[in-house]
């Protein structure tokens, strides 16, 4: 289903090969200015962040507070900054797709904590909306390179296995996944020549069920129940990834060994 363009490591959609040449030149035109732009944002965003001692200090400590995994201190830090809170939520929402390992659940719960389950769903909702398309475009104009040192290189394959068995559904299906990186996905999805309206909207629609139930959970549930959710989410996670993983490297020996058989031919 998928076939990688010649002198390149973008996957490309079925699709676009049956396009016509005019419509390849269009696509490649509209490649190099998201290109162009997504450089610029990139070189913008560095100076700021090294030039600027409050953001760069800023940065490093909602990664610090993302990094300790524990959603009290989450919940403290939003809403130490009051009348702004909901838009470091924000902030932290968009960051986390972009670098931090940390799951969007843990800011999503957050979120419910403070401005109630329907409202915290709304924000996380649209936060991750932010998150993902920025990731998507980012991926799209940097290419798989910079996407693998965002995130790696293994996870990237963990993805492209659902994308060649899925194929335009991938999005979807790995919306309703909870156990599959919603930022890995996004950057996942760049790398292909699917329409962004299309990731878009099949991220709205895949990524609202778990929005609500995270939210729903994060307003509701409190104290030993709702630490409970949460490493039961983990476990199963954890252990999904494990599968994937084991999974992604015996086909690898597989195809080793198929080539070394051949070889001996």
């Amino acid at each position: 289903m998928f076939k990688k363009e010649k002198g390149t490591e973008k996957i490309q959609l079925k699709d676009i090969d049956d396009s016509t040449p005019e419509e390849r030149e269009q696509h490649r035109q509209k490649l190099k200015k998201i290109r162009y732009a997504a450089i610029a944002v990139v070189v913008i965003s560095t100076i700021v962040y090294f030039l600027v001692p409050g953001v760069r200090e800023n940065v490093s400590n909602a990664v610090k507070v993302l990094s300790q995994f524990d959603l009290k201190v989450v919940i403290r830090y939003i809403r130490s900054y009051g009348a702004y809170a909901a838009v470091i939520s924000c902030l932290l929402m968009i960051l986390q797709s972009i670098a931090a390992p940390i799951p969007a659940f843990i800011i999503t719960l957050s979120n419910a904590a403070i401005f109630g389950w329907w409202k915290g769903a709304i924000l996380s909702w649209s936060s991750a909306m932010l998150g993902a398309a920025l990731c998507f475009f980012i991926a799209r104009g940097l290419g798989r390179e910079v996407v693998e040192k965002l995130t790696s290189k293994g996870s990237l394959e963990s993805i492209d296995v659902f994308f060649k068995r899925y194929g335009k559904h991938t999005i979807m299906i790995c919306r309703l996944l909870p156990f599959v990186s919603f930022d890995v996905v996004s950057y996942a999805a760049g790398l292909t020549s699917m329409g962004f309206w299309e990731f878009f909207i099949a991220t709205g629609i895949g990524q609202l069920p778990a929005t609500i139930v995270y939210s729903y959970v994060g307003g509701v549930l409190s104290g030993g129940a709702q630490k409970l959710f949460i490493g039961l989410v983990s476990l199963f996670a954890i252990s999904i990834l494990v599968g994937m993983i084991k999974k992604i490297y015996n086909d690898k020996q597989k195809k080793r060994e198929e080539r070394l058989a051949k070889e001996a031919q």
